[in-house]
């Protein structure tokens, strides 16, 4: 990476370099195990001039989501996150039965499922082929298609502008900004909103998040970056609120940058918070590949002293994330003997680099192990409840993040 791909600087800092790892969403099925897997650096930067973090645009969008393992819905926490989302941007919004919502990246129509139970007018733009077709067979209509400015005006075109814009999750996940950035101002009406949630930089440095950290997430962002990333296509920051999803995110409220008008207390707040963290300068982000070498260290003794013990670990979950942190530390399965998930996608697939076999969740009620090692730790609060059974035999529940967490669990 020379430049920044959102002010063209090539004054780019090194954060922390995690080594070369396979992208974390490609699962491999039992007949790839002979195969070689491509691996890519994964190597953050920030920009000292916008001071936007990001990695190196080595794989496309079309690599990874035109076929995708993620399905929203087997979050419990996330579908009520979902709900209650809609449930407050109807009534903010004032959103009536003729307004109408379109989602970028909407998935299997996690969000947009309460959109069309309250009778509002709604669209998915969604350019996974297999989860998109899980929407819509739910009734949540959906075009399988990648976001451009081309694809926000032929929407517009056709269907009108959109009231809301909601993006979860997603701006992180297009190298091209500018252009993705272009694409929600065609989809808005020009008196309209977009709401876009995505990861803070701020708790990813603060809290060791550095297994969110992968191919799939080209850049990271403050809150001050955001303002100039948004402002590339037109609009303008008016609100923001700290979110507690993912392990700390921000929702960004913005609006046509014609109509946004002066943002709120909240966003001046929210930039001092980065400001005093040291995030518009390096001294910010100096110390974070320190604390993330001990988070690597202190989960290999666990586990290796685990085994030399011979207790038995088993993980819970095959996120995105998991995958980063498996093959930063270089965990296989004599270390992890496997790790259950409640998507059956993934069953019978192994993780990608460290090829960890994926079972249905039964298992660990079968196998009774010692430990349970949970690789989604951001729903940690749904998981310790889900997986209190685990205490039935005296099993413990493990977080790697932000510090090495054993945790004793009661039925």
């Amino acid at each position: 990476m020379t430049r920044c791909r959102l002010c063209g600087s090539a004054t780019l800092a090194s954060v922390v370099d995690l080594g070369a790892t396979p992208p974390c969403e490609s699962f491999l099925a039992a007949d790839q195990l002979d195969e070689p897997e491509p691996a890519y650096p994964l190597h953050l930067r920030v920009c000292t001039d916008c001071w936007l973090a990001q990695i190196p645009p080595l794989i496309t969008p079309e690599e990874t989501f035109k076929e995708y393992a993620y399905f929203s819905s087997y979050s419990t926490s996330w579908v009520e996150h979902a709900r209650t989302f809609v449930t407050d941007a109807v009534q903010r919004l004032a959103l009536g039965p003729d307004a109408f919502v379109v989602e970028v990246a909407s998935n299997d129509g996690y969000l947009l499922r309460h959109v069309v139970d309250r009778g509002i007018r709604c669209l998915g733009i969604e350019p996974s082929v297999n989860v998109g077709a899980t929407a819509r067979e739910a009734g949540v209509p959906t075009l399988t298609e990648f976001l451009s400015p081309d694809t926000g005006s032929a929407v517009r075109a056709e269907h009108g502008p959109a009231d809301l814009v909601v993006a979860n999750n997603v701006y992180a996940h297009i190298p091209d900004v500018v252009g993705f950035t272009q694409g929600l101002r065609a989809l808005v009406a020009d008196d309209g909103w977009v709401s876009i949630e995505v990861q803070h930089l701020l708790t990813l440095i603060e809290e060791n998040q550095y297994d969110t950290i992968y191919h799939e997430h080209f850049q990271y962002y403050t809150v001050a970056a955001a303002i100039r990333a948004l402002a590339s296509g037109g609009l303008a920051l008016v609100d923001v609120e700290l979110l507690p999803t993912h392990g700390g995110s921000v929702r960004l409220w913005a609006r046509p940058a014609e109509v946004a008008g002066e943002p709120s207390g909240q966003v001046a707040d929210v930039l001092a918070r980065e400001k005093a963290a040291g995030l518009q300068e390096l001294s910010g982000y100096t110390e974070f590949s320190a604390r993330v070498a001990k988070v690597r260290r202190d989960l290999l003794q666990f586990l290796i002293e685990a085994a030399e013990r011979g207790e038995t670990v088993v993980g819970y979950g095959a996120p995105g994330k998991g995958n980063t942190l498996l093959n930063h530390c270089g965990i296989r399965p004599d270390l992890l003997a496997y790790t259950v998930d409640r998507n059956p996608y993934k069953h019978g697939r192994f993780t990608p680099g460290t090829r960890i076999p994926i079972l249905p969740p039964e298992q660990i009620a079968a196998d009774k192990p010692d430990y349970v090692l949970v690789l989604p730790w951001n729903l940690r609060a749904e998981l310790v409840e889900q997986l209190s059974y685990v205490g039935d035999w005296g099993g413990r529940l493990v977080f790697p993040i932000p510090e090495l967490s054993i945790v004793e669990v009661k039925a």
